[in-house]
């Protein structure tokens, strides 16, 4: 079964300096601006000139693209492999038990949604 994907014009430039820099990651390289132009070149892809410098720029500022890939949750857990290897060793702090606050109903107050007095 062949599997065919055609794609042009920015939507390429996009897509082959993502997958540069996928490769980047992936290889454990840094990610910067000579090395996107590298792979790119390596692949036979061009793309504009700000294309690499632009890339490298917001992977460096976000703190690289294991975020990314991790998910919505990657603040939460860390990449696979990444700390819990030295963290299995150390010991879990004890969790602190916050305070349970009361739900306040918003229409306990007697009003209604248009703001006039509730009836109950």
């Amino acid at each position: 079964m062949a599997l065919s994907f055609q794609v042009s014009g920015a939507d390429k430039d996009q897509l082959v300096t993502s997958l540069a820099a996928i490769i980047l990651a992936d290889s454990g390289a840094d990610i910067t601006a000579d090395s996107i132009n590298s792979v790119l070149s390596a692949s036979g892809n061009t793309v504009p000139a700000y294309f690499p410098t632009l890339y490298a720029s917001f992977i460096e500022k976000c703190g690289g693209l294991d975020k990314f890939f991790a998910g919505p949750s990657a603040g939460a857990a860390p990449a696979a492999g990444g700390a819990a290897p030295a963290a299995a060793g150390a010991a879990a702090p004890a969790a602190v038990e916050k305070p349970k606050e009361e739900e306040v109903d918003a229409l306990d107050g007697g009003m209604d949604m248009f703001g006039g007095g509730g009836a109950k």
